[in-house]
């Protein structure tokens, strides 16, 4: 069955990069921010169906039940939408700035945010594969933007050797599952699983899909990509990779351990665990000596991608409402790490931009002539510490609770005390930064940099009214993730 109104959001996505090149290509050098502004209106137009598909209620299956737009679905594509408007918003004046091509970098920002929205109904191996290339094939490029910068030729050059090899990990690894199992649909591969789970080729196959998404998500030992990418790309582009894909990468590996391997838990459980475990404790620790702002926070991106596969290795030994809830604690977490992560980059951005430099020192004495950009680093910094009433300490709460849930016995005791070490180390690095903003003595001679944009002033806006209101009504953003459980039913 074809059904246009479940596939409404991806052709407005289609037509929207059409549109942006069709605007490149029309208007003058100086006005082709307006490409960027196409790229904002098509995203939010995108984003109308979804409302129109959770009014309407139901699942909707399509081509075999390979495509699936349910509450899951909905849920993840606005995440994918909304993050993408921010990061083109933040986008803008930065571009401006200098010699950038314009038109060509908001079509591969569109087309790698198509790619995590296909991901988010895939329901097969191959249209998951599909989204996830379509994800990383235009981040390799965007990564390498500022074509004359060594350090980000660099960047884009390492990303696309960790990014080859991880898929081709993660392929070989889907091909020994569909030979084992003879499925290549999720539910096919669920229902084959107790015929074929003591099957060396069949475990090594789920193990080798994990080390292929686990380096998508930056999880240690795989992340040695991550900070230097961050680094040496765009700051916006950095922005949207420790999101847009490390989020898409995330929804394929909950999709697949729940929704596919859901009968492997014992096999897949056990390796999440020490991925949490070394994500959290490698990237806090490595954080620490950090003297440049945008690697300090790739180290935490990496730290936070365990946290949020804390919850999600518990499930390889909850059953019931445990399972629930440990699918409950990472999709809230990613949620909320989406919104504060984006604005801790644009407040990073809009920094960069006054004082010239993004190294912790060079911010000495923020506070003193720039304390709106000041206090709202202070927002962000200080939600992904986990400090109430920021929407982190929420993050940081279901977390705990899932991790510490029925049926955990000493992994989870275990699991939860590693997560509150590395909660008090993350506090360490994220207030240095503050410490350096507030407490510092400011230069004799104040930067001159550009004010604060509109287009950002907007993204650093938004961002942190999601930060403020989630911290104060947490229900809001868990009424999403409640909506999108369903798909942790054993």
């Amino acid at each position: 069955m074809f059904d246009y109104h479940a596939l409404l959001p991806e052709f407005i996505l289609g037509a929207t990069l059409l549109v942006v090149l069709g605007v490149d290509l029309a208007v003058a050098p100086r006005r082709r921010w307006l490409a960027g502004a196409a790229g904002i209106v098509g995203l939010l137009a995108a984003a109308v169906p979804l409302l129109t598909l959770a009014a309407a209620g139901g699942t909707r299956e399509m081509f075999g039940g390979s495509y699936v737009v349910d509450d899951f679905a909905l849920v993840l594509k606005g995440l994918f939408l909304v993050a993408g408007a921010i990061v083109l918003l933040a986008s803008v004046s930065y571009l401006r700035s200098d010699r950038y091509y314009e038109g060509e970098y908001y079509f591969l920002v569109l087309a790698s945010i198509t790619g995590a929205v296909i991901m988010a109904s895939s329901r097969d191996l191959i249209t998951m594969f599909i989204g996830l290339e379509l994800v990383s094939g235009p981040a390799f490029l965007l990564a390498g933007w500022r074509k004359g910068d060594l350090r980000s030729n660099e960047a884009a050059l390492k990303f696309f050797l960790t990014g080859v090899l991880s898929s081709a990990i993660l392929l070989f690894g889907m091909s020994l599952v569909y030979g084992t199992t003879g499925e290549s649909t999720f539910a096919g591969i669920a229902a084959a699983t107790a015929a074929v789970e003591g099957e060396s080729a069949f475990v090594l196959g789920v193990l080798f899909v994990l080390v292929g998404f686990g380096f998508k998500v930056a999880a240690v030992p795989f992340h040695f990509w991550a900070p230097d990418t961050y680094q040496g790309a765009p700051l916006p582009v950095a922005a949207y990779l420790s999101v847009g894909s490390k989020g898409a990468g995330f929804v394929g590996l909950l999709t697949i351990c729940y929704s596919a391997f859901g009968g492997a838990r014992d096999i897949w459980g056990p390796a999440l665990w020490i991925l949490a475990v070394l994500s959290m404790t490698l990237g806090n620790l490595t954080a620490l000596r950090q003297s440049n702002v945008v690697r300090l926070l790739g180290y935490s991106s990496v730290a936070h991608a365990g946290f949020i596969l804390a919850p999600f290795a518990m499930a390889g030994v909850f059953e019931g409402a445990a399972l629930q809830d440990a699918f409950f604690g990472s999709l809230t977490y990613l949620l909320v790490y989406a919104f504060m992560n984006l604005g801790a980059f644009a407040a990073v951005i809009a920094v960069a931009e006054r004082t010239g430099s993004a190294e912790i020192d060079d911010w000495a004495g923020l506070a003193r002539y720039s304390p709106a950009l000041a206090t709202l680093l202070g927002v962000f910094f200080f939600s992904l510490a986990g400090i109430p009433p920021l929407a982190g300490w929420f993050a940081k709460f279901v977390m705990f609770k899932a991790v510490l849930g029925d049926g955990g016995g000493g992994w989870g005791v275990a699991l939860a005390v590693v997560a509150a070490v590395n909660a008090v180390i993350a506090l360490f690095f994220y207030a240095r930064v503050l410490k350096v903003a507030f407490m510092d003595p400011a230069p004799e001679v104040l930067p001159q940099g550009a004010s604060v944009s509109r287009p950002l002033a907007a993204a650093l806006a938004i961002t942190a009214a999601v930060t403020l209101a989630a911290g104060f009504y947490p229900q809001m953003l868990a009424f999403f993730s409640e909506a999108a459980r369903a798909l942790a039913l054993p």
